[in-house]
């Protein structure tokens, strides 16, 4: 650490030098030399402030995918249809949540046993989140979103849980012939041969959130 701090030094130095240099012997303006200073601060961070940041970036990010996930499927349910939905899931889902990943530099991914799309198939570390997930809620214990260390700790992930919020999702997601409608139902096994996110109800674990966060990304944030 005191090699480090000793190299922080001599690089503020040599800074400072060279604006003296590029002033000719004129007084060194104090605010640069401050800036420069700032600049070259090491952020001393305890991995719990880490953690913590995570979890709220974590937060955010999800919900801002959600927000444009569910804002462009109501659009086109109101114009095409549960049919178009299903359509649009299929086009569209992956090129939302991917702009919302490369604006933030990570990877989103929505998850689920019960997938509908194979892309959604969680692998093992996820898939035990998952099953912690659904004890949860078979006990009637609130599932609360969660942070783990993965890749040896260079990358944190953010998990939550996503559950079927209204009869709305039912449309696509509900029992076949009751709530999902004969051309949906055609619709979805054309699109998704291997579906399996049928016969859910209002209040069940759909799948979860799955937000991988290059610590290096997280410690940016962090003012």
């Amino acid at each position: 650490m005191m090699g480090l701090k000793h190299n922080w030094y001599i690089l503020g130095l040599s800074l400072i030098s060279g604006i003296s240099s590029c002033n000719d012997g004129k007084k060194i303006d104090r605010k640069l030399v401050d800036e420069v200073n700032k600049a070259n601060e090491v952020k001393k961070l305890s991995e719990a402030e880490i953690t913590t940041h995570a979890m709220k970036w974590g937060e955010k990010i999800s919900m801002e995918a959600q927000k444009a996930l569910m804002g462009t499927l109501q659009k086109a349910i109101q114009e095409k249809g549960p049919e178009g939905a299903v359509s649009f899931c299929n086009v569209e889902a992956l090129g939302i949540t991917k702009e919302v990943a490369d604006k933030y530099k990570v990877t989103i991914k929505r998850v689920s046993v019960k997938n509908r799309n194979p892309k959604n198939v969680p692998n093992e570390k996820e898939k035990e989140l998952l099953d912690a997930y659904a004890y949860n809620s078979e006990n009637k214990i609130e599932n609360q979103a969660n942070i783990q260390k993965i890749e040896d700790g260079q990358v944190l992930l953010f998990t939550k849980a996503i559950t079927i919020p209204n009869g709305l999702c039912l449309n696509c997601h509900g029992q076949p012939g009751k709530e999902i409608q004969e051309g949906t139902v055609e619709k979805i096994k054309n699109l998704y041969p291997d579906d399996k996110a049928i016969n859910y109800q209002v209040g069940d674990l759909r799948g979860m959130w799955s937000i991988a966060m290059p610590k290096k990304e997280v410690v940016k944030g962090i003012e």
